[in-house]
């Protein structure tokens, strides 16, 4: 599975499931002499808006890193300076009751991302949900995506930072029964993964 893919289902989805919602891929930031891209950025209104900067990850960019330390990084620096650059800024808004931006890092549901995280699930978990984009409150999610053969709206994340830790009994609840996430969990072939 390839991150264009990934990227093209995501689209699909916001596309589907929010009111003419702001879709950017491959978006360039510049802030404080750091410039970067990110895989897609999505502002929605909720009424408010809500920013949704991802960074998607398959099978090649996994292969290609030194390690989960450069994925961590090139995350780290995304959520660290695309919302500093003035082209980006979200400012607080009184009365705000939901995150305004949120930094997602997703991973494709393949074999090879699987064992990737299995095996590097310390320090995926060690990235705490809760952020701040300056003044506005964020979110840091760290997932798998799923739903990716059905109707764009069924898309999900199964996330291995929040409460339900990877493995978990709660995170094998979450992983949806028959999806490429599932069987990508059984096809590891290892003692990283202990699931019936």
């Amino acid at each position: 599975m390839r991150e264009d893919a990934l990227a093209t289902r995501l689209v699909e989805h916001y596309e589907a499931t929010a009111k003419s919602p702001a879709i950017r891929l491959e978006e360039p930031y510049d802030a404080d002499g750091r410039q970067g891209v990110v895989d897609l950025f999505v502002r929605t209104r909720t009424p408010e808006p809500v920013d949704r900067v991802i960074e998607l990850k398959a099978d090649a960019a996994v292969r290609r890193a030194t390690g989960a330390n450069e994925i961590l990084r090139q995350y780290r620096r995304m959520e660290r300076y695309f919302h500093v650059d003035e082209r980006h800024a979200l400012r607080p808004k009184l009365g705000r009751t939901e995150p305004g931006a949120r930094y997602l890092l997703c991973f494709a549901p393949t074999p090879t991302c699987v064992h990737h995280v299995a095996e590097n699930r310390t320090l995926y978990d060690s990235i705490d949900p809760d952020a701040r984009a300056g003044d506005v409150p964020a979110v840091r999610t760290v997932a798998f995506l799923t739903g990716l053969d059905g109707d764009p709206v069924d898309l999900g994340l199964v996330s291995v930072n929040g409460e339900a830790a990877f493995g978990s009994a709660p995170f094998r609840r979450a992983v949806p029964e028959g999806s490429r996430l599932a069987e990508s969990l059984r096809a590891v072939d290892d003692d990283l993964i202990e699931f019936p």
